[in-house]
């Protein structure tokens, strides 16, 4: 059975080698690795993720979040969102 993290881990993975990568699995993304670095998202792109982590998993993201502290690996969105969702659930 899979604990939240890896939940979220799986679901942004996929999200990014289906939508950026176009489902090619060739080359290994470590959960580290710089997605802006590595080219594979441009700022669009980051539009495009912050949009999906909203509606994928029902948080908030403003836009000083939006910064490669928070979203320029599969590890930092993990936790970011893992944290965002903390937040709320202790808020509600």
């Amino acid at each position: 059975m899979e604990n939240q993290s890896q939940q979220v881990d799986h679901a942004v993975r996929h999200f990014i080698v289906e939508r950026f990568l176009y489902g090619d699995q060739s080359a290994p993304l470590a959960d580290e690795d710089s997605l802006l670095d590595k080219g594979i998202i441009d700022s669009t792109g980051v539009l495009e993720l912050v949009a999906y982590l909203q509606t994928e998993f029902g948080i908030e993201i403003p836009d000083e979040e939006i910064i490669p502290d928070n979203l320029d690996s599969i590890a930092k969105i993990t936790r970011y969102i893992q944290h965002k969702q903390s937040r709320v659930a202790h808020a509600g």
